[in-house]
C-alpha cells in the first residue's frame, strides 16, 4: 500500500516514512525524521528531529520535535523519540532534548490530551495519560501508567512515581511517590490510587503492603531516612520496595501528606 500523503503536505525527500503512513493537509515532516508503520497524522502538524514508532495516532496540529525551550540551547542536534500506539491529541507540544541529555523520550500506549506539553529532555514511561493543558518542565521523570489530571503543573526536574494520580490544577514541586492520589498547590498525597492498583492486578496482599510501606514513611512520627532503613529491614515485595528505592532517589524532596491529614491515615488504614 502507498504511503497516503496529501498533496499539501510538505516532506523532506531526507524524511523515513513507512510505506502505509498516513499524512494529512498541510503537515511539514523534515529531515531528519523517521515515522513507523500504521502511523496516521493529521493536519497541520510539524514534525522535526524525531522518530516515531508505529501505530501512533496524531488527530492533528501537533508539534513534534520542537526546539527545547531553554536559553542555553544553541541549535545543538538533540532529538524527540516515542514508542507505539500513542494517541496525541490537537494542540499537544513535544519538545526534543537540550544538549544536557540530548534526548526527550516517551514510551508506548499513552494519550496526550488537547494541548498538553513536554518539556525538553522529560522521560515518560508506558501508559501515562496527560489530561487537557496539563504541562511537564524540562527534565520531568513519568513513571508507568501515571495520571496527569487536565490543567496540572509539573516543576522542571521534579518525578511523577508509577501508578501515581495528580488531581487536576495540581501543581507539582516535588517529587511524587508511586500509588499515590496527590492533589493541591503544592501537590501533597492526599490517599493511595487504590483503584488503580486494582484495576492492574495487585493483590490484596501486596496492597496491604503498600499501604504499611506509606504509613511507616509519613505517620509513625519517623525521620525518612530512619523509615527507609527499618523498612528495608522488612521482607517487602518488589512493589513495596519500589517506593523506598524512589525516595532514595529524590533531589528535589519528596512530598509529603500535610500535617493535619489525619483522615488520610484513617482512610489507609480501611
Amino acid at each position: 500500500m502507498p504511503t497516503k500523503i496529501h498533496p499539501t503536505a510538505v516532506i523532506h525527500p531526507k524524511a523515513q516514512i513507512d510505506s502505509d503512513v498516513e499524512i494529512g493537509p498541510l503537515t511539514v515532516i523534515g529531515e531528519d525524521v523517521q515515522i513507523g508503520a500504521g502511523t496516521k497524522i493529521g493536519p497541520h502538524c510539524i514534525f522535526e528531529f524525531c522518530t516515531v514508532g508505529k501505530n501512533n495516532l496524531f488527530t492533528g496540529a501537533a508539534y513534534v520535535g520542537m526546539p527545547p525551550q531553554d536559553w542555553s540551547y544553541k541549535g545543538e542536534h538533540t532529538r524527540f523519540t516515542m514508542g507505539d500506539s500513542n494517541v496525541i491529541r490537537e494542540g499537544v507540544s513535544l519538545h526534543r532534548g537540550s544538549h544536557a541529555t540530548n534526548l526527550t523520550s516517551m514510551g508506548s500506549n499513552c494519550m496526550l490530551m488537547a494541548n498538553s506539553h513536554l518539556g525538553h529532555d522529560c522521560r515518560v514511561g508506558d501508559n501515562v495519560i496527560m489530561v487537557n493543558s496539563s504541562a511537564a518542565a524540562g527534565h520531568v521523570h513519568i513513571g508507568d501508567r501515571a495520571t496527569i489530571s487536565g490543567l496540572v503543573g509539573i516543576h522542571q526536574f521534579t518525578r511523577i512515581g508509577k501508578f501515581a494520580m495528580i488531581s487536576g490544577g495540581g501543581m507539582a514541586n516535588q517529587d511524587i511517590i508511586p500509588y499515590v492520589i496527590a492533589q493541591g498547590d503544592r501537590a501533597k498525597p492526599v490517599g493511595l490510587n487504590l483503584v488503580g492498583l486494582k484495576r492492574n492486578g495487585f493483590s490484596r496482599e501486596t496492597i496491604k503492603l503498600i499501604k504499611h510501606t506509606f504509613k511507616t514513611l509519613f505517620f509513625h512520627g519517623l525521620p525518612l531516612k530512619g523509615a527507609i532503613a527499618q523498612l528495608r529491614g522488612e521482607n517487602l515485595p518488589p512493589e513495596a520496595t519500589l517506593i523506598l528505592d524512589f525516595c532514595e532517589g529524590t533531589k528535589r524532596g519528596i512530598a509529603r501528606p500535610r500535617r493535619n491529614a489525619v483522615a488520610l491515615e484513617t482512610a489507609v488504614n480501611d
